[in-house]
């Protein structure tokens, strides 16, 4: 086996890809390695949280009280996570009802040791709806605010 190893293809795919300027950066988080399962990855539950707090942040400005995830309508997992990846969670209103707002969610990852090198790791559409004091579902305003 040679000292240097050529690189993993799969490692790198989709690396330095430009980051979203139609979107709002909503998080940054970088996982640590209690965060890891067996294989030395991210838990993908533990991205999936962070992936659900990133997506409410657009729709609380509209909600302006409680909100709840009603469905994960999309969830894919395009590349590993790793320890030490600088994770950049972008949300975008895609969908606005009358009591549940839907959110695009795509993160991408700075790898660690490398600056200013993204690759898209995971995107997901979450449907929020906005509810009262007890627990039902209430109207969220149709237009931007």
């Amino acid at each position: 086996m040679s000292a240097n190893p050529s690189p993993n293809p799969a490692t790198n795919r989709g690396a330095n890809v430009q980051l979203p300027t139609d979107q709002e950066l909503v998080l940054k988080v970088i996982p640590m390695p209690g965060d890891c399962n067996a294989n030395g990855d991210i838990f993908g539950g533990w991205v999936m949280a962070q992936v659900d707090l990133a997506g409410a942040v657009v729709p609380a400005r509209y909600v302006k009280g409680r909100m709840v995830t009603v469905a994960v309508n999309e969830f894919v997992f395009k590349q590993p996570v790793r320890v030490g990846d600088i994770l950049s969670f972008f949300a975008k209103l895609t969908r606005i009802g009358r009591t549940s707002i839907t959110v695009k969610i795509e993160v991408f990852a700075e790898r660690f040791g490398s600056t200013n090198e993204y690759a898209k790791v995971t995107e997901a559409s979450l449907t929020y709806v906005a509810i009262d004091e007890h627990g039902l579902p209430r109207e969220v305003p149709q237009k931007l605010i």
